[in-house]
């Protein structure tokens, strides 16, 4: 059958399961515009393509294929880099599909020209850019392939302007399904000799290539064995919060107990998780490269294992085939009263909220979150220190309930919960998000209305970026420097977007103000007022400062 390239492109999207994209146009790709138009898959226009690309990731994060990102040459695509950076950390398959300049006009600095092999080289698994429109299939086969085996990540695809009106006579490619490692016998044998020697151990969960029967499995697996189970950094949504076996996740400052009890351990089972620097702790957590626990590292990715720590046994698997293996080792668990010891301080630590300054208490506010929200609600994040009380005090209890960059990357939230709640309109999704980082990407909130996308969107606003200003009053006390922030009227800016709009200032108002928020049927923003001292969900700005005056004294 011959068809233009832009059509031979969209239809290969459509045989490998494709139902949602996300783009910002260009003219660089308006061939590919067209052939979109009546293809059934849902196309969101977005304003801006960072938040475009985040989308892109959120939905491969949610579904396990690759999200898809249309973004035009030049600045499009260097605007969309921060949704490849977060694809790459974070293990999520993505397809980004960028216009090129013809084929006539390269390598002459024509009108937002650029190299994007030399550009996104350390960005992505794979960048290539397709000259002839005969080896679309091949190429997007490739690509599918690329972004969803082994360790997932993003892929860009460079598409040059003149050849997607060409023409050519060629067969779709078929359906992609990512090869999927397995443990051998001898695998589980030996992590069965690990397990019946050992006292302390300790399974962390992280990475992607989950589902929810991968999830289930690792539940029924730490219930056979009675292991104690944490997630890694934002990755609390793989295990049950609810459960008895759950004893915290390793995030930015995590309980001091589960700390310690990670470096205790005699055996440490990592799944999925590939222990970077925030999950453990700045790599102190485990000694590299030869760590003092023996060390099982269960990746779907065979260069990980042994990257940075060299395992005592190294199995290349994804969490689901790891587990279906596992189910037939049996062991005679000796640490139920460790294991019920960490579980006590994991609720001691998640439990009762600090008192801080201010009359909205934010502790109190997630605490209530945590009981009025259902098992399926997703929330969503960036980066900030709000979000310290969100992974302190709520407990996931589903796979596909959290959205958050472990890159660290400002400006994901609302984006995130627009793809969310696109894919589940029925769900609750709720955004958080502190001042700072809503406005990295709170245009986004325009594309909620714009096609009636009810998010919830609480903006945490203490006037300033959070984060740095913790770190400068703990590395130059009393010096503020570029941190303070003057802000508008955030539930004003959602009505005027045609959206909800509330304001919260005491604690009290809240719980009103979401119920009224959520029953408008509308997208909404719900505008808290955060004490500028309440910095930490334990720790005031005057506390920070006076530690660090004393210390130099």
């Amino acid at each position: 059958m011959i068809r233009s390239a832009a059509h031979i492109l969209v239809d290969q999207l459509i045989a490998q399961g494709v139902e949602r994209a996300t783009c910002v146009p260009g003219e660089s790709y308006l061939a590919v515009l067209d052939a979109l138009v009546d293809s059934g898959i849902d196309l969101l226009t977005c304003r801006a393509e960072g938040g475009a690309a985040m989308m892109a990731e959120a939905n491969g994060k949610l579904t396990g294929q690759p999200g898809i990102c249309f973004v035009t040459r030049g600045p499009g695509a260097t605007n969309a880099a921060p949704g490849l950076h977060i694809a790459m950390q974070d293990s999520t398959p993505m397809i980004l599909f960028v216009g090129q300049v013809a084929r006539d006009m390269r390598h002459r600095e024509a009108f937002q020209e650029l190299d994007y092999r030399q550009s996104f080289a350390g960005l992505a698994k794979w960048v290539v850019e397709i000259d002839d429109a005969a080896r679309i299939p091949e190429l997007i086969a490739r690509a599918f392939r690329t972004a969803m085996q082994g360790r997932p990540g993003p892929v860009v695809v460079a598409l040059p302007e003149d050849m997607l009106v060409e023409t050519a006579d060629v067969e779709d490619a078929p359906k992609v399904v990512p090869v999927v490692p397995a443990p051998t016998p001898e695998d589980i044998a030996a992590l069965g000799d690990l397990l019946r020697k050992a006292e302390r151990p300790l399974l962390i969960a992280g990475g992607s290539r989950w589902s929810v029967e991968a999830c289930a499995a690792l539940t029924a697996f730490a219930k056979a064995h009675d292991l104690p189970v944490a997630c890694a950094f934002r990755r609390a949504m793989l295990f049950p919060a609810d459960d008895a076996r759950f004893v915290g996740d390793l995030g930015i400052g995590p309980s001091p107990v589960l700390a310690q009890a990670v470096r205790d351990a005699d055996l440490l089972i990592l799944l999925g998780t590939r222990m970077s620097e925030i999950a453990s702790s700045g790599y102190t957590l485990i000694d590299a490269p030869a760590p003092r626990q023996r060390v099982v590292h269960i990746h779907p990715d065979p260069l990980e294992i042994g990257r940075v720590y060299q395992p005592a046994l190294g199995i290349n698997a994804t969490p689901g085939s790891f587990l279906a293996a596992a189910q037939t080792l049996s062991s005679e668990p000796g640490w139920s009263a460790h294991r019920s010891q960490l579980r006590s301080a994991y609720l001691d630590w998640s439990e009762a909220p600090q008192a801080l300054p201010g009359a909205f208490q934010y502790g109190e506010v997630m605490g209530w979150l945590r009981e009025r929200l259902p098992a399926d609600a997703i929330l969503t994040n960036g980066a900030g220190n709000y979000a310290s009380w969100l992974h302190r005090y709520y407990r996931f209890r589903a796979f596909g309930t959290q959205l958050a960059p472990t890159s660290g990357s400002m400006g994901y939230g609302v984006p995130a919960a627009v793809i969310a709640k696109r894919i589940h309109p029925d769900r609750i999704v709720l955004c958080l998000a502190g001042d700072g980082d809503f406005l990295m990407n709170g245009q986004e909130f325009a594309t909620a209305c714009q096609y009636g996308i009810a998010i919830i969107v609480l903006v945490i606003d203490n006037g300033m970026y959070g984060t740095i200003r913790m770190h400068q009053e703990r590395a130059y006390p009393g010096r503020v420097s570029a941190t303070a922030l003057a802000n508008p009227d955030f539930a004003a800016l959602g009505r005027a977007y045609g959206g909800h709009g509330e304001t919260v200032r005491e604690t009290a108002e809240f719980a009103p103000a979401f119920e009224r928020a959520l029953a408008s049927g509308r997208p909404a923003i719900i505008h808290c007022f955060l004490d500028p001292q309440a910095i930490t969900p334990t720790a005031s700005l005057d506390a920070i400062r006076a530690a660090a005056e004393q210390r130099e004294a």
